[in-house]
């Protein structure tokens, strides 16, 4: 009878996760086939999978059983849930199932077997299995720009008398360079950093010597990136394309291997001594299984049907007057889909399309840029469309340039620039994130200006001028 009173407690905390994790696992597996997110994730959950078959099949446990730390850790996961939920933010809903990931792996005690696994470390391996590229780069991604520029500003001065350098622009041998968010590392970054969690999860360091190596591989991956801006611009300083794919894929490789190889040859910590205190094992009273396991259950329920009361809801704001025509084209309305008249009735905002003949213009106007505001590559990619980045141009405002081709063939060239009310332009969201999360601009809107890849380049100019123009921009 005692024996399942203890089934009883594990089956109801059990179902409690279960229940706290049903929408966050279909979000996250959402974000594995979804373009639009870009996210490599299911790659890192098959890794660590295959770890955890392996370190199961390796041997029986050893050790004292510490499965009662568990309790605790569905605690941490229904609080982290319960935040995601009310903030409506699905990526801290997800981060509930790293913790699921340590209860798991502590349950199955991947630390007591022949192939030795570190509970603590696969869950922070398990952060990669979230899509965090596109939210590393809109956040972070202007200072690891500046970052990036400045390394390669230094290594250049001394061979480039004509060098300058203005920000993230750097102008050299009349070739103008500039180090775009594709260019910032982002991506290079949340690869080392992902190196290094799988071989803390493999050597199972103290969580100090880790934090700090984890700060020299970080460090160490932006200055390679430095460098391979460095390569870039003075190839282009010396006449070479160093813009073709194959040569920019290259120089891409050849300076992320200038730093992965040293971390995978010489970075073997001492695993740290086992301090089972940190997290208290709970034993509860046979008495009160039933109670804690109705409670357990009762939780989740009340969790996952928390109101949703986002604290990044944009201020309302007024529609956009648009141009009544362009070039002799009326404007002719496009309306919103219903998903994106949701999406703005939910977080605030405002967005406007209009059709001039073969050429588009779409609007957004935003108090919260981190929520809605977005290279045109997410949302094309999310509808079936190839895009590709083609750069950046400076006149009449700074604008990135896209290549997207749909389903059907048809193949678009999307111009995108962010304004802000107080005048700030930029090409990338990157920095309109950053200098709306540092309080120096508030209002931002994006301009996206669609044209037809086969329209003569200087019909095109006029367009988007006349855009411009009379959006007083």
């Amino acid at each position: 009878m005692e024996q399942k009173r203890d089934i009883l407690l594990w089956i109801g905390l059990s179902t409690a996760s279960a229940l706290l994790a049903i929408e966050p696992v279909r979000w996250l597996i959402t974000s594995w086939r979804d373009p639009s997110y870009q996210s490599d994730g299911g790659w890192y959950g098959a890794v660590i999978a295959g770890l955890a078959i392996a370190s199961v099949c390796s041997s029986s446990p050893r050790g004292p059983d510490t499965r009662g730390r568990v309790f605790v850790l569905f605690l941490f996961a229904a609080m982290t849930r319960l935040a995601g939920q009310m903030l409506a933010i699905n990526i801290l809903s997800a981060l509930a199932l790293a913790i699921d990931v340590f209860a798991l792996a502590t349950l199955l005690r991947l630390d007591q077997r022949r192939l030795v696994l570190s509970p603590f470390w696969l869950s922070v391996f398990f952060l990669f299995c979230l899509p965090l590229a596109p939210i590393l780069e809109r956040v972070a991604g202007f200072p690891l720009q500046m970052m990036s520029a400045e390394v390669a500003c230094a290594m250049l001065s001394p061979v480039f008398s004509d060098l300058v350098c203005e920000g993230v622009r750097l102008r050299l041998g009349g070739v103008d360079v500039l180090v775009d968010l594709p260019c910032s590392g982002a991506s290079g970054l949340l690869l080392m950093v992902s190196l290094w969690a799988f071989l803390n999860v493999l050597f199972r360091p103290g969580l100090v010597y880790a934090t700090l190596a984890g700060l020299v591989v970080g460090l160490a991956t932006v200055i390679g990136n430095g460098v391979r801006i460095t390569l870039l611009a003075a190839g282009l300083g010396h006449g070479i394309d160093t813009m073709q794919p194959t040569l920019h894929s290259a120089i891409g490789l050849v300076s992320l291997a200038l730093v992965a190889l040293p971390v995978v040859l010489f970075y073997r910590p001492q695993p740290a001594t086992p301090r089972r205190g940190l997290l208290p094992a709970v034993t509860l009273p046979r008495v009160l299984h039933l109670p804690v396991t109705l409670l357990a259950v009762a939780m989740a329920v009340a969790v996952i049907n928390a109101p949703r009361t986002p604290l990044d809801l944009s201020d309302p704001m007024t529609e956009i007057r648009l141009p009544g025509q362009l070039l002799g084209n009326p404007a002719q309305e496009v309306p919103l889909s219903p998903t994106e008249q949701l999406y703005f009735a939910s977080y605030g905002g405002t967005a406007q399309k209009a059709q001039f003949g073969p050429m588009g213009l779409n609007i957004v106007r935003t108090t919260s840029p981190l929520r809605h505001l977005h290279s045109p590559a997410t949302c094309l990619l999310g509808m079936g469309y190839r895009v590709q980045f083609l750069g950046t141009r400076f006149d009449p405002l700074p604008t990135s340039v896209y290549e997207a081709t749909s389903p059907d063939g048809q193949v678009w060239t999307v111009a995108v620039s962010f304004v802000s009310q107080d005048g700030a332009q930029t090409a990338g969201v990157g920095e309109a994130v950053w200098s709306w999360l540092n309080g120096s601009s508030r209002v931002w809107q994006s301009v996206q200006r669609i044209t037809p890849k086969t329209m003569p380049e200087a019909e095109r100019r006029a367009f988007e001028n006349a855009a411009l123009a009379a959006l007083d921009l």
